[in-house]
């Protein structure tokens, strides 16, 4: 499956107060979109937090980040709070929109293989078309790849 150049995946989903998040909602905005395996772990912590150190960066460059990830509401408010997160956290208990951006699917995990979140992320344009995919994350320093990115697509 490939993503970049297409038509970004329609999704509703929950966020940390429960509202419903859309994609039509960010119409005509860039969007981050970054799927991560699950709330309060070392790795998405790392990630969540380089994200809020960058998030004054990204609404400079007009653009929103999203966190994805299986974790209920109740668990990403949570995580929000402990770590005073600026990041908009949502939730897809049932991995549906995982599966649709390819950020659900078989791993490999000390030889046994299961499925789960791929850390990944993607990049809509104000059009809603997805431009620029990572398939496979390392936690650290990615939000600041992600900016970077952006300000490159962003010409």
């Amino acid at each position: 499956m490939e993503l970049v150049g297409k038509k970004a995946p329609a999704f509703t989903l929950r966020d940390t107060d429960e509202k419903n998040v859309s994609l039509k909602d960010y119409l005509g905005k860039w969007v981050v979109i970054y799927f991560y395996p699950k709330d309060n772990t070392p790795g998405c912590t790392v990630e969540a937090c380089e994200f809020t150190d960058e998030f004054a960066g990204f609404e400079k460059i007009g653009a929103t980040v999203l966190g994805v990830s299986k974790d209920s509401s109740a668990s990403h408010q949570k995580f929000r709070e402990k770590y005073n997160l600026k990041v908009r956290l949502l939730s897809d208990p049932d991995a549906h929109m995982m599966e649709n951006y390819g950020a659900w699917g078989k791993k490999m995990l000390y030889g046994r293989m299961f499925n789960g979140v791929k850390r990944s992320t993607v990049i809509i344009d104000p059009s809603g078309k997805v431009v620029h995919w990572w398939k496979a994350v390392k936690a650290k320093g990615h939000a600041a790849l992600v900016k970077k990115k952006l300000l490159e697509l962003q010409g």
